[in-house]
Order: C-alpha cells, then sequence, then structure tokens
C-alpha cells in the first residue's frame, strides 16, 4: 500500500468526504494466482511469483486499494501448520490443514506454538523481509498484521462441526482451547509489527462467529477476539467476516475495530444501524454471482443500485462482500471501479 493509499483509509475511518468513495479488495491466493497466470503452488513456493503477482494488481489497478497489501499467507494453513497440522498441497487448488484434536481431552496436550519458530511463520517473516526492499523501492509499505481468528484457527484444529458442538457441550475445554490460541495470536500479531516497523494496522479474519449466536460470541467470541486486539496499538483495526454478522456488530467497536469487511448477507444500510456508524464498512456487491460471474452489464447494475440505496456515504469503501473470489477478470473489476467513479 502507498503512503497515498494509506491516507486514504486513515482519512476515510476518520469519516472524512473523500469523493469517488474508494474501492478497495481484499486480495490473496484464492484470487491472485491465477488471475496473474500463476499456479496456486507456484505462488505459495516462490518468492518472485507472490511480488510479481502483487505487483501486476496494484500495476493493473492504481485506482484500488489492496488489502492487507502484500499480504504473506499460506492459505489456511499458516496458523495451524504452527500447531502441528499435516497440510495437503496441490499445484492448483487450496491447500487443506489436517486436524489435530480429534477429541476434547486432546486439548489438555496441546501446547501453545513458538511464533517465531513454528510452522509455516518463519516462512511467512523472511518472504516479506526477503522482498521488503523490492517492495518499498515501488513505493509500497507492509502496514498490517495478519492472522485467522481464534474460532477459525480452532475450526481447522477439530473441525467446524466438532468445535461447535464443543462451545455446547464442553465449555470449559473450549476456553482452554480459545484461550492458548488468542495468546498464540497476540503474540504472532505483535511479532509481525516487531519484525517490520511500517506496520500500523491489523487484519484478523474469522467467518466462524456467524455461525453462533449472540450468547455464544459474547462467552467464545469476544473476550478472545478483545485480547488480540487490545495487544497491538494500532491505527487500523481490521475485522473480516463473511458470514452472517448481525449477532457480532454491535459489539466490534467495543472490541476498538474501525474497519470491518462483510458479507452479503446484510445491507450497508443495516451494518451501518447495528454498528451506531462508528466502523467503516468495506462492502458489498455479491462476490462470486456478480463480480466473477456477472457480465458487465450486471456489475454495473448491481453497483448502480447498490450506491443508490445508501443512507449515508461516510466511512465506506465499495467492494464486494468478502474477499475477491476465484475467477474475477480484469474487465469486470475495470467495470465496478468506472461505475463506482462515474456515480459518486
Amino acid at each position: 500500500m502507498t503512503d497515498q493509499q494509506w491516507q486514504t483509509l486513515l482519512a476515510v475511518i476518520r469519516g472524512e468526504d473523500i469523493r469517488p468513495l474508494p474501492v478497495g479488495f481484499i486480495i490473496d491466493s484464492p484470487w491472485l494466482p491465477n488471475w496473474a497466470g500463476y499456479s496456486i503452488l507456484d505462488y505459495f513456493t516462490d518468492g518472485k511469483i507472490w511480488f510479481q503477482s502483487n505487483m501486476k494488481a496494484m500495476e493493473r489497478f492504481p485506482g484500488a486499494i489492496f488489502l492487507p497489501g502484500f499480504w504473506s499467507e499460506y492459505g489456511m494453513c499458516t496458523e495451524p501448520s504452527a500447531f502441528g497440522a499435516i497440510c495437503t498441497w496441490e499445484e492448483n487448488e487450496f491447500p487443506f490443514a489436517k486436524k489435530v484434536i480429534h477429541s476434547a481431552e486432546d486439548i489438555d496436550r496441546l501446547e501453545k506454538p513458538n511464533h517465531q519458530k513454528d510452522g509455516l511463520l518463519p516462512f511467512v517473516i523472511k518472504r516479506i523481509k526477503y522482498l521488503q526492499p523490492e517492495i518499498e523501492h515501488a513505493g509500497h509499505k507492509v502496514r498490517f498484521a495478519v492472522a485467522r481468528g481464534p474460532l477459525n484457527i480452532a475450526s481447522f484444529l477439530m473441525g467446524t462441526t466438532e468445535f461447535l458442538m464443543a462451545i455446547a457441550e464442553n465449555t470449559e475445554r473450549t476456553h482452554q482451547l480459545l484461550s492458548i490460541i488468542s495468546d498464540f495470536l497476540a503474540d504472532w500479531m505483535n511479532y509481525q509489527r516487531e519484525c517490520f516497523p511500517t506496520i500500523d494496522g491489523m487484519l484478523m479474519l474469522d467467518d466462524i462467529v456467524g455461525f453462533i449466536g449472540e450468547k455464544h460470541f459474547q462467552e467464545f467470541g469476544l473476550p478472545y477476539l478483545k485480547k488480540i486486539y487490545d495487544r497491538l496499538d494500532v491505527s487500523v483495526k481490521f475485522f473480516h467476516n463473511d458470514a452472517p454478522c448481525k449477532v457480532c456488530a454491535p459489539y466490534l467497536a467495543e472490541l476498538g475495530i474501525n474497519l470491518l469487511n462483510f458479507g452479503t448477507q446484510h445491507t450497508i444500510n443495516e451494518m451501518k444501524t447495528w454498528t451506531d456508524n462508528r466502523i467503516t464498512l468495506i462492502g458489498n456487491i455479491p462476490p462470486l454471482d456478480v463480480l466473477a460471474k456477472g457480465t458487465l452489464e450486471d456489475i454495473k447494475m448491481n453497483t448502480t443500485e447498490l450506491i443508490e440505496s445508501l443512507h449515508d456515504r461516510s466511512q465506506l469503501i465499495l467492494s464486494c462482500g468478502g474477499g475477491m473470489p476465484p475467477g474475477v477478470s480484469t474487465e469486470n473489476i475495470r467495470k465496478f471501479m468506472a461505475t463506482v467513479e462515474s456515480l459518486t
């Protein structure tokens, strides 16, 4: 992210009037490698391909803010690998982390990983350090510490169904698990900032919070998310949840979150109401059915309808509802951006 883009992001979060409305996208391995002409495995294993793919997106769409920007990640395997998960890799499929917790009793033997040495974490840091001179020579800086959230990681370690059942049936061990994970994540986020002093933002992604009710969110989501967000004193506290957000939305400002990427289950107007208009929103045309699979006319129509429906255009970055999905073309992105520019 360039200095100008970073200042634009901060201005939007402060509630300043930005015209035209800014456009931004979360981009990572589900979209970027294939769009750039590489396999997913090449993207993960070759630092130059990783860098060139990111640079291609930033040069092709200079008017878009890409978040978090130069995301050094290994799909859903990054954090679970530190807990000892076996990671399965295909040439052009998303990697998968196998379960390490097969019964609630296994939680008793779980240890907090070393955030500097375990799993793929050193590779995340080394990739950025190796390419940081080129990133900065291109006019960008590393701005965000990034991690999957505690409930998301717990669902990979146990299995989603098993974790959700544990929330209801084995509360003590679930708290034990989430405490270990959140302590680890707080250390891991803080370590990223120690390694890269230009970091002044954090992004956590956790769509499992959208699968639990308010009571369970208050008990199993809120305190552990807060522990992590409280640990870093940064200007941008970014959260991604593209599952239903109605339950968690009223609590996000309490966590210090000031930037939210959400899905398509709710409108921007609803999210502004539920967050008391205290959080900058990123959204939310349908990512797959419209941005990836839609015609240029579909994109223009959906984007126009979205903009015309808005009751309040402050604290808003227009995007799709969630991260950039696989298969989105250059032409579709340009049509979306051009429509936003012409109408705002």
